[in-house]
């Protein structure tokens, strides 16, 4: 008779060589549910790159333009705050659910869990069922073996190289990067980073699979700091299912395990639920399916292997509104309002302001033969909207002076425009004076831009 290992320390180790994990297939409410996850998202990020919002694309990161398109909106190197606190926005998400639903994420929507299902899908479809796929990985090369192997190479280059040409649409334009696949014209750095993310994908997928969560993933070793005993897991019933032993239906003697081992067979990760919590586990559920259809065969409640957490399984209540979960969650929104409240209302307006730094100043002589000081200033006008604009630069805060250059731009519709002015005025009192460029839409009066600079000059003598 088996028995329960209790959580604790364990003896691992680090150096044993790797053990194919061929997972058995399962069928139930939560495989299903990830089966349509998986290839659900797979399709999605194929359509993506396709996709059009006002004319721009649905998501694109245009490095070479310096242009971020994200459903419907467009960012520039200037609204970096906000993907900053887009991150920072992702980081609670994550807490506020692991906290309460524990690693659903890497169950059902990480990017690697979700992949390398793909590729354990494609594997299943070419080689057959685990014990097929198990007496194939014993077997000696032979013709079959390796008849299998290229089929099922071959499928996971396809799947990664899908995954690299959708990957790359999101930077550059999809028609454009299948017609110099197709044509074999591709850029140096084009044919490198599709080339990358093609070969990542096969061995992150194909080859290291779980490898990937156990030994490569952060948020398996810290995701026990936002657990707590009311947060829902993967577990192993053992008030009800020890002693184990082998029985048959309508049975009512020892506990409800048959130690049938479907639960390990049926898991990515390899591990054994009923050795209690672990970091290797990924909240997949396909151990409860699996345990819910032998418990059907004997005619047992399901649930010996459930979501559930800690305080349930020692029989007390648990909480689902508690301190800890709503503080995530209070931040988590005050985060996601104010964002939300700062997108819509950004000025679609950017202006910087470059003083030249190869010379302090210059004396010239005015029109009328009067001295003049004069500074030379960099100016760069992003217009962060669709349309285009007519926007009027002045300086209103230094007396007697004068723009020479453009003073009236217009801007057409995302347009990042660079313009050099001469700013003269008399001489000053002051050495370093404080003054401010205001860029103007006459259209639109509530729409002014202000930014600070500094005019020098010699300054006068008393």
């Amino acid at each position: 008779m088996s028995k329960m290992q209790l959580d604790g320390p364990r003896q691992v180790d680090l150096y044993a060589s790797h053990e194919a994990i061929h997972a058995r297939q399962v069928s139930g409410f939560f495989s299903h549910l990830r089966l349509a996850i998986r290839w659900g998202g797979f399709a999605a990020l194929l359509i993506l790159p396709w996709l059009s919002w006002n004319g721009d694309p649905l998501l694109r990161l245009d490095l070479p333009a310096r242009q971020f398109h994200v459903f419907g909106f467009t960012f520039f190197p200037q609204d970096f705050m906000l993907v900053s606190w887009l991150l920072i926005i992702g980081a609670f998400a994550l807490f506020t659910f692991t906290n309460w639903l524990g690693r659903v994420w890497c169950g059902y929507a990480c990017f690697q869990s979700v992949w390398f299902s793909l590729f354990m899908d494609l594997e299943r479809w070419v080689e057959g069922s685990r014990n097929r796929r198990v007496r194939l990985a014993d077997t000696s090369w032979n013709g079959e073996k390796i008849r299998l192997r290229i089929t099922k190479w071959a499928l996971w280059s396809v799947l990664a190289a899908a995954t690299g040409v959708s990957i790359m649409g999101l930077f550059v334009p999809i028609e454009g990067l299948l017609a110099d696949v197709v044509t074999g014209s591709l850029t140096g750095w084009t044919a490198f980073w599709l080339g990358f993310f093609t070969f990542v994908t096969y061995v992150m997928g194909g080859i290291m699979r779980e490898q990937v969560c156990l030994y490569m993933c952060p948020y398996a070793r810290f995701q026990s700091a936002m657990f707590d005993p009311d947060t829902l897991i993967v577990s192993y019933d053992a008030g009800r299912g020890e002693p184990r032993q082998a029985k048959k239906r309508g049975a009512e003697a020892g506990g409800d395990c048959v130690d049938c081992s479907l639960c390990v067979q049926v898991c990515p990760t390899g591990i054994d639920i009923r050795d209690g919590l672990q970091y290797e586990c990924i909240s997949c559920a396909h151990c409860i399916d699996a345990c819910d259809g032998v418990m059907d065969k004997l005619g047992k409640p399901r649930g010996l292997i459930r979501y559930t957490t800690e305080h349930e399984l020692a029989g007390q209540p648990s909480k689902t509104f508690r301190p800890r979960l709503l503080g995530y969650a209070a931040v988590l929104l005050v985060m996601i309002g104010a964002v939300a409240v700062a997108t819509v209302q950004r000025v679609p307006l950017e202006l910087q302001v470059l003083r030249d730094r190869g010379s302090l100043f210059e004396r010239v002589e005015g029109p009328a033969g009067e001295a003049l000081i004069e500074n030379v200033y960099t100016l760069r006008i992003v217009n962060k909207d669709k349309a285009p604009r007519t926007l009027v630069l002045r300086v209103p805060d230094l007396p007697g002076s004068r723009l020479e250059g453009a003073t009236r731009f217009d801007v057409a519709g995302q347009e990042v425009r660079t313009e050099v002015v001469r700013l003269l005025a008399p001489v000053p009192t002051a050495r370093n004076q404080e003054i401010h460029f205001e860029l103007t839409d006459p259209r639109d009066d509530t729409l002014t831009l202000a930014r600070e600079s500094r005019f020098l000059a010699p300054g006068q003598t008393p």
